[in-house]
């Protein structure tokens, strides 16, 4: 069977979380299996080594030479372990986080927030995206199919960038934004496309159920899908380059909306 392979100490440390969460919910069923090999164990290490151990995750010392040889199918990016390597069951990542969209529709809460990439190729913005979702109360992240960092090969940068952030976002993989962006306002979605030609951040109210739309720093957003979008939304900004980079912006974005959402929470 495939598996995952995940490097960086907050990748490796949230997956034992996970891990010791489905544990303790699980009921007949396996909630699969996962290996740390290690190294010349620091500090922080030790402190991995001894959440596993609580968690029932199996452990094993090994040397360089070793830890080298498992991380050599990942990309290059990707093989700095730093000590310590976790060897996941490729099922059970892939069955935790993804989700399909209609379905996901027909239970979201009242006030939500969904992040829909357009042509977003560099898994490591797609990891950071990520990490601003968590810390920013994103219910959902809509990657394209095609045209997008969402393939296999990319998960283990996702996940190390996204600081571990990957194994708590619901994610949903389409053929089609346009006719997701479609399914989004039949629920009652606002859509908001960012752009630098947009009204300001400080001008913009968001929806209740408010899904932002980020396209690559190179095109924008599709055509198509712009013509869907409510509203376009900019962040103003006093530099001599030509833009935010697209994990900063969603980031800046995410904690606009977060912020809205709890002064209407609070009132």
């Amino acid at each position: 069977m495939a598996q995952n392979i995940y490097t960086g100490f907050h990748a490796v440390e949230e997956k034992v979380r996970r891990f010791a969460d489905e544990a303790s919910h699980a009921k007949n069923s396996h909630a699969g299996t996962i290996t740390i090999y290690y190294s010349k164990p620091g500090p922080r290490i030790k402190k991995i080594l001894s959440l596993a151990k609580e968690a029932g995750v199996t452990s094993s010392e090994t040397d360089e030479e070793t830890l080298a040889k498992i991380v050599l199918p990942l990309p290059e990016q990707a093989r700095d372990h730093r000590g310590i390597v976790l060897v996941a069951d490729e099922m059970q990542e892939k069955a935790k986080n993804l989700v399909q969209l209609d379905q996901w529709l027909s239970v979201c809460p009242e006030t939500a927030t969904v992040v829909m990439l357009d042509s977003v190729t560099d898994p490591h913005n797609v990891g950071a995206i990520l990490r601003s979702c968590d810390q920013f109360g994103a219910s959902l992240l809509i990657l394209p199919e095609r045209r997008g960092a969402s393939d296999i090969q990319d998960n283990e940068i996702i996940a190390r960038t996204s600081a571990g952030a990957s194994a708590y976002i619901p994610t949903a993989v389409v053929t089609n934004l346009v006719r997701a962006a479609e399914m989004l306002k039949q629920s009652g979605f606002w859509i908001y496309g960012a752009d630098a030609d947009g009204s300001p951040l400080q001008d913009t109210k968001f929806d209740r159920r408010t899904c932002i739309v980020m396209g690559s720093e190179g095109n924008g957003i599709s055509r198509l899908l712009a013509k869907n979008c409510d509203a376009v939304v900019s962040i103003p900004t006093c530099g001599k380059i030509d833009s935010l980079n697209v994990s900063v912006a969603a980031g800046v974005l995410l904690y606009e909306r977060y912020k809205q959402v709890l002064e209407n929470t609070t009132h």
